[in-house]
């Protein structure tokens, strides 16, 4: 028997055309029933509209199949291709896997066939042609199900990049600052929930991938350009959410081989805060050679003290000046000594184990910084100036007042 004896007849295909609505609408139930995933989806509009294209898809493969058609029905005319392409976009952005999807294809393929079958037997279709149409319709639903998946995957990678878009501008906009509304007009854009806090992190684009591997995954990464050291490369800032408390030390240690510079933890719509002490941090070159991440958090006495370099130069000129006059070796000496007595709070024994000299040698050098300053120690302004100038932070155990007393 010829190729196109297999056909189906012009009378037979009218016939189960006629029959295509009642197919559908057994087809789509089928599908509710055994693929959960779309007991909602075909409810409403959407079953009816579905319902339709299962009708124009069928249609489309009896026009190919039947004697008169004249092609091949295995491979589906354009406007089913078109068809099933479109509802595997509408399926990703329905948030819907392919599984769900080929799944409804295997149940749809195997309802259609047994009622379109049926139809075609009573209308007279031979044994062979019965076979030849079976084998028509699965190659037909391959093609159509290639469709989808193609759709599908298109649609995923260009929302993908889309939200990557819209993710990136909300960083950008976040380290810029601004009213809340917008930022968070921006965040929504984004499908973006944000966090309690963010966290800037400051690291070269080289350790950006292997860093975002153990970071929560609604970390943002900004296209902000960073100044930086010549020798590090291009700088990235990532924004860590909810990275405060007991979290920090995990987000330390995750950044541990990073050469990243961590800032404080900031309210979400704050993080421009965060960065700017990172970005600090960087410009102060508090980094130094080592990969190990920088808590910015640890140096808080260094970034207060060097805020200002020519501030804390005059004022470090002003506080030693009473020792101008000494020869290097004597002014050293008096200032170790200084800077030691406020640090230990005139505790002359634990200021002497430092110095690693004698009590006496101490009381003797404080005797001498007695007489140059004079009365000026126990100002509390001057005190002040001294602990700022030869770097004695208020952590380091000393309140600002007098002088201490031997």
């Amino acid at each position: 028997m010829a190729d196109d004896e297999l056909g189906i007849p012009d009378a037979v295909a009218a016939a189960m055309r006629d029959e295509l609505p009642s197919v559908a609408e057994q087809t789509v139930a089928a599908i509710v029933v055994e693929v959960p995933s779309y007991a909602d989806a075909f409810g409403g509009a959407m079953g009816r509209t579905i319902s339709n294209a299962v009708q124009l898809a069928l249609g489309g493969f009896l026009v190919l199949a039947s004697a008169g058609g004249g092609g091949d029905a295995s491979t589906p005319i354009q406007p089913a291709l078109d068809g099933a392409y479109a509802l595997g976009r509408g399926e990703a952005r329905s948030g819907r896997s392919m599984d769900a999807l080929l799944g409804a294809y295997r149940v749809g393929a195997r309802v259609s066939w047994r009622h379109m079958a049926a139809s075609g037997v009573r209308a007279g279709l031979t044994a062979e042609q019965l076979a030849r149409f079976a084998e028509l319709v699965f190659a037909y639903i391959d093609q159509l199900s290639a469709a989808s998946v193609a759709g599908h995957s298109d649609e995923l990678a260009t929302s993908g990049r889309v939200r990557e878009r819209y993710l990136e501008r909300l960083a950008d906009q976040l380290l810029g600052g601004g009213p809340r509304q917008d930022m968070v007009a921006a965040a929504e854009r984004a499908d973006w929930t944000p966090p309690r806090t963010l966290t800037a992190v400051v690291l070269p684009d080289a350790r950006v991938r292997g860093a975002l591997t153990s970071l929560d995954p609604r970390t943002l990464r900004s296209s902000v350009e960073v100044p930086g050291p010549v020798t590090s490369g291009e700088l990235v800032v990532l924004l860590v959410p909810d990275a405060e408390g007991r979290s920090r030390p995990a987000l330390m240690r995750s950044l541990r081989e990073a050469e990243a510079v961590v800032g404080p933890a900031r309210p979400w719509d704050e993080v421009a805060g965060s960065y700017a002490r990172a970005l600090r941090a960087v410009e102060l070159g508090l980094t130094g050679e080592s990969p190990e991440a920088l808590d910015t958090e640890t140096r808080l006495t260094d970034l207060v003290l060097r805020a200002d370099e020519s501030a804390l130069a005059d004022l470090r000129a002003r506080a030693l000046e009473p020792l101008a006059d000494l020869g290097e070796g004597a002014r050293e000496k008096l200032t170790e000594t200084l800077r030691s007595w406020l640090l230990h709070q005139g505790r002359r024994e634990a200021v002497a184990a430092e110095l690693f000299v004698h009590p006496q040698t101490v009381r003797y050098r404080m005797g001498q910084l007695r007489e140059l300053y004079g009365k000026r120690l126990e100002d509390p302004r001057t005190v002040l100036e001294l602990t700022l100038a030869l770097g004695v932070s208020v952590g380091d155990g000393l309140t600002p007042g007098r002088l201490p007393g031997p």
